[in-house]
């Protein structure tokens, strides 16, 4: 895959038109689409965007709607850019492709959503940075809001491999360091490791008056358990794990599992105020995006 594959032309003009806002105050460095903490600034206007759903009625430019016909948001100099860091899971679990015509894998699947996102954000000026984590934070770009960064980000996505074990919890609390102040914190992670562990990791983010966004990649084979015939398992996170299993014996206890882990993670997701945003390979990602977005608003 090519940095330039990540993105389609529709998904890039589909992104482009969503706009994502920071539930409370963000601290920034550069003109962005959030209000500004810092009182006392001249409130100089800059340019009009469009109007979406979740904006503020009251910044809306009435005399323009009266010529136009159309809503338009009034922007100003004062308004400072959202921090965002993205993380994305790059554990051997990841690279499971399912049994599905033209399947994707989770990872490509998470790096196209985090491509998406990050496009979204630095074409609000806002900045985004990017960690590839396992066990360990194996690579990590500081926050930027300029286009050319975008690349960057892209670059080392495509570049990015699965493979091997994961402990999650152990690899958030190495990048937490790196990741100071209010912004964003999004997990891509299909979320195989011990919860405990996990939510008190993406805990500490929270402390540090951070957003946590967790959005949970299954494949629909996950989900379903749709295999009939006696089939090789392979543990795609610790070579040479392989056992030949009748799934007819597994699939009702298997299915119960996952869906008493999901339930769990919901409510300790909950629990915890952060966001858990369940993707399935075979979705639009654009349209996961959207949706998470329009529910912000409502929020």
């Amino acid at each position: 895959m090519s940095a330039l594959s990540i993105l389609s032309a529709e998904d890039r003009d589909r992104v482009s038109r969503l706009q994502l806002y920071a539930r409370g105050v963000v601290d920034g460095l550069s003109v962005g689409q959030h209000r500004s903490p810092h009182k006392g600034f001249s409130a100089e206007f800059k340019e009009h965007r469009p109007y979406v759903q979740g904006d503020e009625t009251r910044l809306i430019d009435w005399k323009l709607y009266g010529k136009t016909d159309r809503l338009f948001i009034r922007q100003y100099e004062e308004e400072t850019n959202l921090r965002c860091t993205l993380l994305i899971d790059q554990s051997g679990s990841m690279a499971y492709r399912g049994s599905a015509p033209n399947a994707i894998s989770k990872h490509e699947y998470a790096i196209r959503l985090a491509a998406s996102l990050a496009y979204l954000l630095i074409q609000q000026r806002d900045a985004v940075g990017l960690g590839l984590i396992d066990s360990q934070l194996k690579t990590y770009v500081p926050p930027r809001a300029n286009p050319g960064h975008l690349q960057r980000l892209m670059e080392a996505m495509v570049q990015s491999k699965c493979s091997g074990e994961t402990q999650l919890s152990q690899a958030l609390q190495i990048a937490a360091p790196r990741i100071r102040g209010k912004g964003v914190v999004v997990l891509i992670s299909d979320c195989f490791d011990n919860l405990d562990n996990l939510i008190r990791a993406l805990s500490y983010f929270r402390l540090d008056h951070s957003e946590v966004v967790l959005c949970q990649i299954w494949d629909r084979d996950e989900l379903e358990f749709p295999f009939r015939q006696r089939v090789e398992f392979r543990n795609l996170e610790s070579l040479g794990m392989n056992k030949m299993v009748d799934p007819g014996a597994l699939r009702r206890d298997y299915l119960e599992r996952v869906a008493a882990f999901r339930t769990e993670l919901a409510t300790r997701c909950a629990r915890h105020r952060i966001d858990l945003v369940p993707c399935i390979t075979d979705q639009s990602h654009t349209e996961i995006l959207a949706g998470y977005i329009a529910s912000r608003g409502r929020l």
